[in-house]
C-alpha cells in the first residue's frame, strides 16, 4: 500500500482501537460522531477511487491547470501537512448517519484498499505528469499529492476522534 495511505489507515486503526459502537456513535450537539467521521472518510476514499478509475479509463490525467490560490492551498495541505479546520465538507462526502461505526470502519478499509489499487493503476496508465484530477476544494492535484491529501485529512479527523474518547 502507498506509504501515505498506510499511515492514514494506521491512524484510523490507532484512534478507534477498543472503541465500542456506543462510543463510536456518541456525539456533542451539532457535531459529527466518530461513526459519522468514519463514514465521511470512507465516502472520500470511495469517491477518490472512482475518480482514479476515470483517469485510468481515459488513459491520461483529467485535472485542470490550477490557479495560483489552488496551488497554494494544495501546497499547504499536501507539502506542509496543515489541514485547516472549520470548513464544511463537500456535499458528496457528508455522512448520512445511516451506518454504524463498525460498518464505517469496514467500509473505510475496503474503500482505502480500492483507492490504493486505483492509484497504482493511475501510476501505470497516467504516470506522474500533469494534474491527475480535480479535488472539490483544493482544485487540481498531481498524482503524488492525492495520497498526501488523504493522509493529512484523515489524521486531522483522527485528532477529533481521539478527543471524543475523552468525553
Amino acid at each position: 500500500m502507498n506509504t501515505h495511505l498506510q499511515r492514514a489507515l494506521d491512524g484510523i486503526d490507532s484512534a478507534t482501537a477498543g472503541m465500542d459502537e456506543s462510543q463510536l456513535t456518541k456525539h456533542a450537539e451539532g457535531k459529527w460522531s466518530a461513526a459519522e467521521i468514519l463514514e465521511h472518510l470512507a465516502m472520500a476514499f470511495g469517491s477518490t477511487a472512482k475518480v482514479f478509475e476515470k483517469c485510468v479509463a481515459k488513459g491520461k490525467p483529467i485535472g485542470d491547470v490550477p490557479r495560483f490560490k489552488q496551488r497554494l492551498q494544495a501546497l499547504v495541505v499536501t507539502d506542509i501537512g496543515y489541514f485547516p479546520g472549520g470548513r464544511k465538507a463537500p456535499h458528496m462526502v457528508v455522512p448520512t448517519g445511516k451506518i454504524g461505526g463498525k460498518a464505517a470502519l469496514e467500509l473505510i478499509h475496503n474503500n482505502l484498499r480500492e483507492m490504493d489499487k486505483q492509484l497504482a493503476r493511475c501510476y501505470e496508465t497516467c504516470g506522474k505528469k500533469g494534474y491527475l484530477a480535480n479535488h472539490p476544494v483544493l482544485g487540481p492535484l498531481k498524482i503524488d499529492q492525492w495520497p498526501k491529501f488523504h493522509r493529512v485529512h484523515t489524521l486531522h479527523h483522527m485528532k477529533q476522534i481521539r478527543a471524543m474518547r475523552n468525553l
